[in-house]
């Protein structure tokens, strides 16, 4: 009987203790689940949802009825980018079980926060490789560089291990060809509906260079485009998302309705290309490409977002075409997105002004300055030269990852001597060259919250550390507020203007990665004014609500 009363006693006990390390663990569960949500509630507070829409009232049936088709065109590029990026994207969404987990990743295009370092923040997730899915994860850059094969740097092709394991290359027409196919139906029966001339051609050629990897035929054709109510940038086109090499390009898409009568204020600015050119704050070896003259600037209300453009932190202007033969014959256009600019300018760039910048110059922070500084920034992309000067080839071949870096660090600063320039000339009406400064200094903090680990984020704390060097700015400790010294920080940009020219002239590797290590990384007082910001509530950036029903198709 004893043995038996024993017996029981001990099996209470146990189940006893069962119970209290069971409940221990659903404890311990709850609390990482509320730690969890908790976190991924705070990254998506980054983002604050805007709604993409504008007056479609004045496009014709037929150039209504182009929409949807483009839109669809759209999304296959968002399948294309999401390979490229990060691989199986149905695969990682099912994975995620937190939805607002799953939704993060959705607007990063992966695991790994864009506007947090490519920080991954799905569990047992390693480090975003450097060059993304374009290059086996395995691959040295010395392999790549020994390797026997004419298009690898080409910027429409995967490397890949053949059967041997030794490397190859995959052109995008062959590794997408079912999407592709679709896309370029599409593209032709988008064409079919376009009634200006110049659209109807441009949609075709594009149609076909998605079929053949051959773009330049119709990044001529869409120079040629003047009249056009709708516009479409789509395909391959920035390489941002390779940071191994800065070689390949990735799929995205944007559509467009233009703005007619912003766009005839804005024609008369490309014609001064040559004579900003002769001026440059710079030795003349580094000014002696001629841009083109015939260059257009135009502004749009853009409707849909899709791949690259639409990962992390948003465009809101584009400077196209990035091929340097089709700039040297035909310039470029500068896309200033303005219903996109308008919502970054109301919803984070005021609300950034109010708490770091000094309050006697807020008043300087207005949305004419900021369009304007925006605007420039894409045509200051035609400025310089695309070519060494010393034999070592393009620009981007020769300063390789940090090409992109470098080439957003020069429209930015470009952009404001150009800005100077035009003031002088009386050709900018409507600001004062305070106002452009001061909005120039608080659209930095705006931009580096994105992170230093993309092209612009480096290029932005480049600027920031060198304009703090030259004395650009006084931060008040007491306030923790930015003042701007006028007359410094015009100093600070000829200096850093010629700089960068110089290493982009010479086509300088070692002293373009020396400038990106020294001076492209966050301090930690900037960063603690960062993160007041974000304490504040204050988005970093925006996510869309976008499509055919945010139109009311």
């Amino acid at each position: 009987m004893m043995r038996i009363l024993t017996f029981l006693l001990l099996g209470s006990m146990i189940y006893a203790m069962s119970s209290c390390s069971a409940e221990a663990e659903n404890t311990d569960g709850m609390e990482t689940q509320d730690s969890t949500a908790m976190a991924m509630q705070a990254l998506l507070g980054k983002y604050t949802t805007v709604k993409l829409t504008t007056d479609i009232s004045a496009l014709s049936a037929a150039e209504r009825q182009m929409i949807p088709i483009l839109i669809e065109v759209a999304r296959i590029m968002d399948t294309l980018f999401w390979y490229e990026a990060y691989g199986d994207r149905d695969e990682l969404l099912a994975s995620i079980e937190n939805e607002d987990m799953g939704r993060f990743a959705v607007i990063n295009y992966g695991p790994w926060d864009r506007l947090g370092g490519n920080a991954p923040f799905v569990p047992g997730v390693g480090e975003k490789p450097a060059g993304a899915q374009y290059y086996p994860a395995d691959m040295t850059k010395e392999e790549f560089e020994a390797a026997d094969l004419p298009d690898k740097a080409s910027l429409y092709t995967f490397v890949r291990r053949n059967e041997n394991g030794d490397l190859m290359t995959i052109p995008y027409r062959e590794m997408f060809a079912d999407q592709i196919g679709r896309a370029a139906t599409l593209l032709d029966e988008a064409a079919e509906l376009a009634e200006d001339a110049g659209l109807k051609k441009y949609l075709s050629m594009r149609a076909e260079a998605l079929r053949t990897d051959n773009y330049q035929p119709s990044d001529l054709a869409w120079m040629d485009m003047k009249d056009n109510h709708i516009d479409f940038v789509v395909g391959p086109i920035e390489t941002y998302e390779d940071q191994l090499f800065g070689y390949k390009a990735s799929h995205e898409a944007y559509v467009l309705v233009k703005d007619m009568e912003w766009s005839q204020r804005l024609e008369k600015y490309a014609a001064f290309m040559p004579e900003l050119q002769k001026g440059l704050p710079c030795a003349d070896q580094y000014k002696k490409e001629k841009p083109g003259s015939d260059a257009q600037l135009n502004a749009y209300d853009v409707i849909y977002y899709s791949g690259d453009c639409n990962a992390g932190s948003k465009t809101i202007a584009i400077n196209l075409p990035n091929d340097e033969e089709v700039q040297l014959k035909k310039g470029t256009r500068r896309l200033q997105l303005k219903n996109a600019m308008r919502a970054k300018f109301d919803k984070i760039l005021i609300p950034i002004a109010q708490e770091l910048i000094d309050p006697s110059q807020q008043k300087h922070v207005i949305f004419d300055a900021f369009f304007a500084n925006t605007m420039f920034h894409e045509v200051a992309h035609g400025l310089g030269i695309k070519n060494t000067i010393n034999g070592k080839g393009s620009i981007r071949e020769a300063l390789k990852e940090h090409a992109s870096a470098l080439e957003e660090g020069k429209a930015d600063i470009l952009g404001l001597y150009m800005v100077n320039q035009l003031f002088k000339k009386g050709e900018l009406t409507g600001a004062t060259m305070e106002d452009y400064y001061v909005t120039f200094m608080a659209s930095i903090f705006r931009s580096v919250r994105f992170g230093a680990s993309s092209a612009h984020g480096k290029a932005n704390m480049i600027r920031f550390n060198f304009f703090q060097e030259y004395g650009a700015f006084v931060r008040d400790e007491t306030t923790g507020t930015y003042k701007i010294d006028f007359d410094n920080l015009q100093k600070a940009t000829d200096a850093l203007g010629a700089l960068i020219l110089q290493i982009q002239g010479d086509g300088a590797y070692q002293q373009a990665a020396d400038l990106v290590t020294q001076k492209g990384q966050i301090t930690p007082q900037l960063q603690a004014d960062l993160d007041r910001l974000s304490e504040k509530g204050i988005p970093v950036d925006v996510v869309y609500e976008q499509g055919i029903e945010a139109l009311g198709l």
